[in-house]
């Protein structure tokens, strides 16, 4: 994009602020170059990547003014309705013009389907298409990736990453009378109120959701935490990335890329340019980056750009081992497959990839539904979203303050499955990993994956770790429950026939172990169970699928072979910060193990999946790598 254009754009975003406001100010951004000849030779830190990651670690990073740093973005500047709309948050999903889709490779065991993989292409990520939901799942899943480390246990666990989940979000309490109204509880101990990226709540809720959320507490266990970002499992409402000041989506570009105090003249950012690989000098230091106009499809004479200190790889877990791979850097066996140079024989690199399934369980239908507005008549009515339009355009008010929801139950196994989850737990326990894994894996990996089944299995026994979601969207048509840790692992690889430029292989392996099956089975019986047994039995539900009359174990996984996709586009796992000899790709530093001033910064680095969406987490890391990177300067 022409640096006239980006200028016209930040012009129209400013003119929006100032007429939005009161807390609302001025625009300064890092400078943005109009071409690769404007580049500097070289830089202090070279991130790859300007999502959700990339540009909240050169915000830290450039903030004294101490060190240089220049980020490379494959997408551009994007400012459309479907980027910044704080309501409607599903428009970003919709346009592709602001992400990457392609499909994985066919999934045996969902009947030869093949799923949606997306990714957001444009400055701010994958934070500038999400559905803006703001949770950060239970005190245990950070204590269990701090236990992948047994010698040092203080680095990621739930004391030592709350600070950086407090440091990454502006919190803005609710209205006093949309809290009292809702029920809604709220500690701001949980919380900032420094970031420029905020989590927020709207004018109002969907009338049915605090109807939804009071009868999945009548279920014996399910509890209300004293605020959603307390660490605990339960029924509660929670904060929307959307800033209150201006009524906009709130994400990493507006956050730290414009969003920063004043203009630095050591943060600079190139768009519209494809990284082709990492350089090393004396075979094992990261000295930089090779790389071409996102429109070129040659690999011949490519740029490059030096770091001083490191290259940073913030380019997602889709695309951050296909950059490692391309570089050198990953499974040996893959690597001489494309002809690549080894410089590191890594088998971890793209393996490990999980994401949470969603359409799990039975969708419902409420047949005797009073409430109004239903969101699904609103999202596709034309009259109430104009007269939404008109409140929101007066007022900053109505619906369209409400982003894509703010409430969920998440639940543990002996919640759901009280009598089953012990037997599940042990059964998967017993399970020799390697059965389940890719064939071929390395021994490595697989030591990993069984540090990891011995930490879930545990986590299946325990009331303060979440396996099931269920998002509370206030509608009388509800499509399911989410998997939070699906037990299956996947993979992601370059095509060894063109490792620079044809997309990624995606494999989520989904349900090839069969725990996942025990699993969605009894989410089944427990959504079943919460529409029949509780307040909600009086809307007359129906199911919808499987069907009341599909009972049986194997009849109610075959129907969900059919019928389940294995992403909700919250990928993680395939550069894992774990032990090496247990698969790790990096350290607890972030530093990629076997080369030198190299690391990895983004949701490619979690060991296994949140119990939540992943937005959150991955600002917290994102903060918590910028000041490791510091430290070591």
């Amino acid at each position: 994009m022409a640096l006239s254009k980006v200028s016209l754009a930040l012009v129209g975003l400013l003119s929006l602020v100032d007429a939005f406001g009161p807390g609302a100010r001025s625009i300064v951004h890092s400078t943005i170059l109009q071409r690769s000849g404007q580049l500097n030779a070289e830089y202090d830190y070279v991130i790859v990547g300007g999502g959700t990651a990339g540009l909240t670690v050169a915000d830290r990073l450039t903030e004294s003014g101490q060190y240089s740093v220049l980020v490379l973005e494959l997408g551009v500047f994007q400012n459309g309705s479907s980027v910044t709309t704080a309501g409607m948050g599903y428009l970003g999903l919709l346009d592709p013009a602001i992400q990457l889709q392609f499909p994985s490779v066919p999934q045996p065991e969902l009947n030869g389907r093949v799923a949606d993989v997306r990714v957001g292409v444009m400055l701010g990520g994958s934070s500038g298409m999400n559905g803006m939901q703001v949770h950060r799942g239970q005190k245990e899943d950070y204590d269990r990736w701090a236990s992948y480390f047994p010698g040092n246990k203080s680095k990621w666990n739930w004391d030592n990453i709350l600070p950086y989940f407090k440091k990454a979000w502006h919190f803005h309490p609710p209205n006093s009378d949309v809290a009292a109204e809702n029920n809604i509880t709220y500690d701001a101990q949980y919380w900032g109120t420094t970031s420029n990226i905020h989590a927020s709540w709207p004018t109002e809720m969907w009338p049915f959701q605090k109807t939804e959320l009071a009868a999945f507490r009548e279920i014996p266990g399910v509890g209300s935490p004293p605020d959603s970002g307390a660490g605990l499992p339960g029924a509660f409402w929670y904060p929307a990335s959307v800033d209150p000041n201006v009524w906009l989506r709130s994400f990493a570009r507006p956050g730290h890329w414009d969003g920063i105090e004043a203009a630095r003249s050591n943060y600079h950012t190139l768009t519209g340019h494809r990284v082709l690989k990492i350089n090393f000098s004396n075979g094992k230091r990261a000295t930089g980056v090779s790389f071409v106009s996102a429109n070129t499809t040659s690999a011949a004479n490519p740029l490059t750009v030096t770091a001083r200190k490191e290259v940073i790889l913030a380019a997602g877990t889709i695309h951050t081992p296909k950059i490692l791979q391309a570089s050198g850097v990953g499974p040996q066996a893959l690597l001489q497959s494309a002809s690549i140079p080894v410089v590191v024989d890594l088998p971890g690199v793209g393996a490990n990839f999980q994401d949470h399934p969603f359409q799990v369980g039975p969708s419902i239908q409420l047949t005797n539904f009073p409430f109004f507005p239903d969101p699904n008549q609103f999202f596709f009515n034309n009259t109430f979203i104009a007269e939404s339009q008109a409140e929101f355009d007066a007022n900053r008010t109505g619906p369209l303050t409400i982003a894509s929801g703010n409430a969920a139950a998440f639940l543990s196994m002996p919640v759901i499955a009280p009598t089953a989850f012990a037997d599940i737990a042990t059964r998967y326990e017993a399970q020799d990993a390697a059965a389940y894994l890719p064939p071929g894996t390395d021994n490595d990996v697989v030591r990993g994956y069984n540090a990891q089944k011995k930490a879930l299995a545990k986590a299946m026994r325990s009331r303060g770790a979440a396996f099931y979601n269920f998002f509370v969207r206030g509608t009388s048509n509800e499509p399911g429950p989410i998997l939070l840790h699906p037990l299956s692992r996947g993979t992601v690889t370059i095509d060894p026939t063109d490792p620079y430029f044809a997309l990624p292989r995606v494999d989520y392996r989904a349900l090839t172990n069969p725990a996942d099956g025990d699993l969605l089975v009894e989410f089944t019986r427990f959504t079943r169970r919460v529409f029949a047994t509780t307040s909600l039995s009086s809307y007359n539900p129906v199911e919808l699928a499987p069907g009341a009359n599909v009972t049986s174990p194997a009849d109610i996984i075959a129907e969900l072979r059919g019928r389940m996709v294995p992403s909700s586009f919250h990928p993680v796992g395939t550069a894992a910060m774990m032990p090496k000899n247990l698969g790790g790709v990096v350290d607890e530093e972030l530093r990629v193990y076997g080369v030198k001033d190299l690391s990895v910064v983004d949701a490619s680095v979690m060991p296994d999946l949140p119990g939540a969406y992943t937005q959150q987490t991955v600002y917290a890391i994102a903060e918590k790598a910028a000041d490791l990177i510091k430290a070591r300067a």
